[in-house]
């Protein structure tokens, strides 16, 4: 089945077949013609996105030590130089308000507050305010247009039951940085082939055993909208039978490579540790999972989405960078030369994998620009120095044109003091959704769209 329309086709069109729906990048001839000569372009779709880094940051080897458009990139920025012109780094943000007296503890604050601005009182406590994170904020506007509301991904698993924090708090502050509402931590999703059933797989499907016994017979999606999708090449001009066609070959791509997880994860099940369809490799489960959002972004499943490389006190190893210790343990690196310079190096690879993405997104036509160009992502952490769990002066990005809102190229330093939650207040301005303030905010943060050299 194929949902079309007979003189132009509706955004939301979708190839159907039996347990799998398809959406579509956004086409050509998805705009309507005003004139043989012209047609309207199409308003650009805004998207949201954050991505969470745990257990801190070198902000030495972090922060540029010039500010404006004249800042040169450190060591750990330094991959995400081909990006400069859609780069905002700012500096001087916190993450505690004034009248919360820091206790010098706080992984799970430094998860919880990264996207909400406010913490528990007391373990799994809140009060005088709920918890509602910005993404669910933005979710709740942009999610009345697209399949899913939102999309929560990571690279380990999330579990909530016990406390995982010295302080008493629940395992959920430490494995999610996505608030519904108080009693709603939304669990970060680590399994591609879950989350690429979820993008794709039919929930109106009628006959839930056809896609398990596709997954069984290792055929894929594109299987069952093959006629569908030869109907509408044909109907499609030049331009947008390229776009659908590397659109079909990305997910045929995808769907290969999680396939293959599969297929060396049941070769000798006592050799695996996690859940088949996880990839062993961290490069390519990292990779996968960026390849799934830009999928989701591609085709307005979601325009919503966060990602966390690992929750709060990780004890992940990186052998393949030469770092071979657990990565909470060497966080607290009492200025150690050597345990710095491997923080370095996971750091520096945690920036390396992300701007492979913003180069995906940015080669990807949206519209009049690219992905990139009509997002607004927020990469960053919920503590600075690891050492002392502190929450001053927050490493924080920003990255994509935010459809004309954003203008990078600087490194901005605001004053000593500075809430994150003006950021955030500012941000939802920026994506359609207007409140009075977030958490400890004092008011919006300035410069982000003007062409200032500094503070």
């Amino acid at each position: 089945m194929m949902i079309i329309g007979k003189k132009k086709l509706p955004r939301r069109t979708v190839l159907r077949g039996i347990g799998t729906t398809l959406a579509l990048p956004l086409l050509d001839s998805m705009v309507p013609a005003l004139s043989a000569r012209t047609k309207t372009a199409a308003k650009p779709t805004l998207r949201f996105g954050a991505v969470y880094v745990p257990n801190g940051m070198v902000m030495q080897n972090w922060t540029p030590a010039a500010e404006g458009a004249t800042f040169e990139f450190t060591p750990i920025l330094q991959p995400l130089t081909p990006f400069q012109d859609q780069l905002l780094v700012l500096s001087g943000l916190n993450s505690t308000p004034p009248p919360i007296k820091y206790d010098g503890g706080g992984h799970a604050k430094a998860s919880t507050r990264f996207l909400t601005d406010i913490q528990p009182a007391d373990p799994e406590i809140w009060k005088p305010q709920q918890p509602i994170s910005i993404d669910q904020l933005v979710a709740r506007e942009l999610g009345q247009h697209t399949q899913l509301a939102s999309l929560e991904l990571g690279l380990e698993g999330a579990h909530f039951a016990g406390a995982c924090d010295p302080g008493g708090n629940s395992c959920a502050f430490s494995f999610t940085i996505s608030w519904r509402d108080a009693s709603t931590p939304l669990p970060m999703e680590h399994n591609p082939r879950a989350v690429f059933e979820r993008l794709f797989g039919d929930s109106e499907s009628t006959d839930p055993t056809v896609r398990s016994a596709r997954m069984r017979e290792q055929s894929s999606i594109l299987d069952s909208v093959r006629e569908a999708s030869a109907q509408l090449m044909r109907d499609l001009g030049p331009v947008d039978r390229v776009k659908v066609t590397e659109y079909l070959e990305a997910i045929r791509d995808v769907e290969r490579r999680i396939e293959k997880v599969k297929e060396q994860g049941t070769k000798d099940v006592s050799q695996v540790s996690q859940p088949v369809g996880i990839p062993a490799s961290f490069a390519e489960h990292a990779a996968l999972m960026y390849d799934l959002q830009l999928l989701a972004y591609q085709a307005d499943i979601t325009r919503v989405f966060t990602f966390m490389y690992g929750h709060e006190q990780g004890g992940r190893s990186y052998p393949e960078i030469g770092v071979p210790d657990a990565h909470h343990p060497i966080s607290h690196h009492q200025n150690k030369p050597e345990l710095l310079a491997k923080l370095t190096k996971i750091q520096t690879l945690h920036v390396n994998m992300f701007a492979s993405f913003l180069e995906k997104l940015r080669s990807t036509p949206d519209g009049d620009g690219s992905l990139l160009d009509h997002t607004i992502i927020v990469y960053g952490a919920g503590m600075s120095d690891s050492n002392l769990h502190s929450p001053f002066n927050l490493p924080i990005l920003l990255l994509g044109g935010g459809t004309g809102q954003l203008k990078g190229g600087r490194h901005l330093r605001y004053p000593e003091g500075t809430p994150l939650a003006n950021l955030h207040v500012t941000l939802l301005d920026k994506l359609g959704v207007h409140v009075e303030r977030m958490g400890d905010s004092t008011g919006r943060l300035p410069f982000l769209s003007e062409g200032l050299s500094g503070i």
